[in-house]
This record gives C-alpha cells, sequence and structure tokens, in this order.
C-alpha cells in the first residue's frame, strides 16, 4: 500500500512537472514579417526586413519569454524602385546607419513581461542593433498562433546619428527624425 501511495505521488508530481513545463514556440520565419517606417522632414520611406529566427515561450498558455534575430542584411524599401532603392538600401547598410556588413543581425530578447489581460502582454526587452544593447517597452498581442507588435526606436541609441537633428541642428529639410517605426507581425 505505501509504495501504491509512493508511485500515485510521483505519477502526481511528474505530471504537474509536465503541464508547468514551458513550451516553446518557433516562429515561421516565412510568414512572419517586420516592416518599418522611417520619416524626415520632406517625406518618409517604408519597408520590410526579415527574421533568422525568433520563438515565443508559454507557460500554461501564458507568454514567459521570446527571443529573435533579425537579418539585417535583408533591408529594403518597399516605396521605391529601380536606380533609387538601389541606392536608399545601399545607404541603410552602409556605416551610417545600419552597418549590416559588420553587423549582418540584430536581437531582441525579452526581459520581463506583464500579462495585461485579453491576449495582451506588456514586454521590456533588451534590443541589439550595431553590438548596442538598449531596453525597449511595447505590447504584444496574442492571438492563436500570431502575435503583434508595434513601437518605435530611437536610432540615436544605436550610434545612428546620419542627418539627426539631435546632432547636427542646422541640417533643415534634410533632417530625418530619430525614431523609427517598427510594425511586426508573427506567425507559429
Amino acid at each position: 500500500m505505501k509504495n501504491l501511495k509512493t508511485i500515485a505521488l510521483a505519477f502526481v508530481v511528474a505530471l504537474s512537472t509536465v503541464v508547468a513545463t514551458a513550451q516553446t514556440k518557433k516562429i515561421d520565419v516565412t510568414k512572419s514579417n517586420i516592416n518599418w517606417v522611417g520619416k524626415k522632414v520632406t517625406g518618409q520611406h517604408n519597408g520590410t526586413v526579415a527574421f533568422k529566427s525568433g520563438a515565443l515561450v508559454f507557460k500554461k498558455n501564458v507568454l514567459t519569454g521570446g527571443n529573435f534575430v533579425v537579418d539585417m542584411t535583408s533591408l529594403t524599401a518597399t516605396d521605391l524602385t529601380g536606380e533609387y532603392l538601389g541606392k536608399l538600401n545601399g545607404h541603410l547598410k552602409s556605416e551610417d546607419f545600419f552597418g549590416t556588413e559588420k553587423f549582418p543581425t540584430s536581437t531582441l530578447v525579452f526581459k520581463t513581461i506583464a500579462n495585461k489581460g485579453n491576449g495582451v502582454y506588456g514586454v521590456n526587452a533588451d534590443l541589439t542593433i550595431k553590438g548596442i544593447t538598449k531596453p525597449v517597452a511595447f505590447d504584444l498581442t496574442v492571438k492563436g498562433n500570431t502575435a503583434s507588435i508595434a513601437f518605435n526606436v530611437d536610432r540615436t541609441k544605436y550610434d545612428i546619428k546620419y542627418n539627426s537633428k539631435s546632432f547636427f541642428e542646422s541640417i533643415g529639410d534634410k533632417a530625418i527624425y530619430d525614431e523609427f517605426e517598427l510594425t511586426v507581425n508573427l506567425t507559429f
């Protein structure tokens, strides 16, 4: 009888461990996307950048973690064509901006997550661009096997100062705003 109780207790402990174990859901990099918008005094440009990898971690269907690697070499504008597209893409990949030859990837690692209810989570994360890591905060919304995020990034925190009015006060209408917008759609 004592052995039966011991076995039953071991079974309950093992079952609760399985239920409490985190589940890592890898994103589908072909269906997930990152859209960006960069604005300047005289207009804006928009485009995309692709994921290399990424995953969200859930425990009992509650988001508990996440990490992503972005392929910065895939950075491209979508509002231009031909020669102008090539020039802008080349400039964005140069040392003036993202320096993709030296820094081919950027990363985002979740640090803390607050469950706000209805599939919305407040996330504090570390974003690394050009080898510089800074904290960012955003809301992430999970619906089924998808998630979405929208937030702004201050490029100057990552040593991207080209035509920033914060550093070049007399730049006039050539100024590019410090923040760029990211809209992220994840499928896992």
